[in-house]
């Protein structure tokens, strides 16, 4: 093998491990959460646009759209849904009315940390189990987690 080959080979090994680790990890947690969680699950997308909006409150459909990299269209679909299962609201820009700031309910509030501390004690019990050095590379791994997605997010969209 060739010094040259050895990167690109162990940077493909990397990305096909997380490419199926990451979606396991996911499905299990929210199979867990599913199971303890009282009330209906929400679909992903609404899911997604809650936790975006607990993140940035007040933000426009936009502004969701944009950081979701779905379709404005799309967004607006979900805010319509959430608004009226009373999980969301839009409140009218004050000097633009044709813009809306998407605000959380207190209902949704709760619910979102419900699931929040039901994520945390799941993952916590798990992490539990793992030996000192596994949980000391996780650690580690977590800042390049966080930057692997940042850069996944940022990166141009493929044109067809």
């Amino acid at each position: 093998m060739s010094d040259s080959s050895a990167p690109t080979q162990r940077t493909a090994r990397v990305a096909a491990e997380l490419a199926a680790c990451l979606p396991a990890l996911y499905r299990a947690l929210d199979r867990r959460i599913g199971r303890d969680y009282p009330h209906p699950k929400p679909p992903e997308g609404q899911l997604m646009l809650l936790r975006f909006v607990a993140q940035h409150e007040g933000c426009t459909v936009r502004e969701a759209a944009d950081a979701l990299l779905m379709k404005p269209n799309n967004v607006s679909a979900l805010v319509s849904q959430l608004t009226e299962q009373r999980l969301l609201e839009r409140r009218r820009d004050r000097d633009d009315k044709r813009v809306a700031h998407l605000h959380l309910t207190e209902t949704s509030r709760r619910r979102i940390a419900e699931v929040r501390e039901l994520e945390e004690a799941h993952l916590t019990e798990a992490l539990a189990a793992l030996t000192d050095g596994e949980l000391d590379a996780l650690g580690s791994a977590t800042g390049a987690l966080i930057s692997l997605t940042r850069h996944l997010h940022t990166a141009p969209a493929a044109t067809r």
